[in-house]
């Protein structure tokens, strides 16, 4: 009697398309993602930040905030804040009831000792201080992975070479030295953010090694050389995929960290240049005002480093529960 073909042509009928397949790995992920409360709250919060800093250039295109000032209105104190404390609309007990069409919030944050209103310039501050937090971090990623990647895979002199140069600016503070590199090549924004770079570089490259390194050793790399496939076309398409999830948790969590050093070095006056702001430049200018009780020009400015800072901690966090295969059920 003749062999039927009926079930393997069945079984080759009910295989998943590699589509189908990714979508419901990508259902699977945002499901374990939205799990997580730490993820959902860091995720909202950097959805949050980057609103702000994608919006407030558009809307204030012509950065009217920068250069105007209002001399009387010099360290205006925020005048929604007061307000608020005083009962909103009620100047106090004795007096008549204020209608909310007469209540004016024209400095909500309060003014500089330039008489510019701090709001305006804190919503500039987020957007120069998160792009060049994510600039320098995607610089990072992207050399320090592949100093990693290529010097874990081919070992041998390569990698001596290439760790013994993440050592040697291991060696240094990060932060110490970023002002060492700014320093030689003069302040300004572009500068700080290259520094920035070259301190996280090596983090990135350690851990793409040490994901190299585990990775080369498995079984569908070996067959992979074995059928005399590249070196580059391996690291390409093996070694690439299965080191991105603790790359990109790293990532996550490196833009924390970029954004206070990113802050530190306009602190410092090696960032941004005056009189456009950023937050850390907005701290060293509200540092004179705080003896005198003028609190709100160091208070908004710090409060904002920490929503974004926080927003990412969360986040990163949250993405390392869930990509940890671990953790996976």
């Amino acid at each position: 009697m003749a062999a039927t073909v009926e079930p393997v042509i069945s079984l080759r009928a009910r295989r998943p398309s590699a589509l189908g397949s990714r979508l419901q790995s990508a259902r699977d992920f945002a499901r374990r993602l939205w799990k997580s409360p730490s993820a959902r709250l860091g995720g909202f919060i950097v959805l949050v930040c980057f609103t702000i800093a994608f919006a407030v250039p558009i809307v204030d295109s012509d950065y009217q905030a920068l250069g105007s000032s209002n001399l009387r209105a010099r360290y205006a104190e925020p005048d929604c804040v007061v307000r608020f404390v005083e009962g909103v609309v009620y100047d106090s007990e004795t007096k008549p009831r204020i209608p909310w069409s007469e209540v004016a919030c024209n400095y909500p944050m309060g003014a500089d000792k330039n008489g510019r209103g701090i709001f305006d310039r804190v919503g500039h501050g987020f957007a120069v201080t998160l792009r060049t937090s994510v600039l320098a971090v995607s610089i990072a990623l992207s050399i320090g992975s592949v100093i990693g990647m290529v010097a874990g895979y081919l070992s041998g002199w390569v990698d001596s070479v290439a760790m013994r140069s993440m050592d040697i600016i291991l060696a240094f503070p990060a932060l110490l030295l970023a002002i060492a590199i700014v320093t030689i090549r003069g302040p300004g924004l572009t500068n700080g953010m290259i520094a920035v770079a070259i301190t996280q570089i090596p983090i990135y490259a350690r851990l793409s090694r040490s994901m190299a390194i585990s990775i080369r050793n498995t079984e569908y790399v070996t067959a992979a050389r074995s059928l005399g496939t590249h070196s580059r076309a391996v690291i390409w398409r093996h070694v690439v995929p299965n080191s991105l999830a603790p790359l990109i948790v790293q990532a996550t969590l490196g833009l924390g960290t970029a954004v206070i050093e990113t802050a530190a070095l306009g602190f410092l006056g090696l960032g941004q240049q005056p009189p456009n702001p950023e937050l850390g430049k907005m701290l060293a200018e509200g540092q004179q005002g705080l003896l005198s009780g003028k609190w709100w020009m160091m208070a908004f400015p710090g409060a904002a480093i920490i929503m974004i800072v926080l927003g990412f901690n969360l986040l990163g966090d949250g993405l390392r529960d869930v990509l940890d295969p671990r953790l996976k059920k």
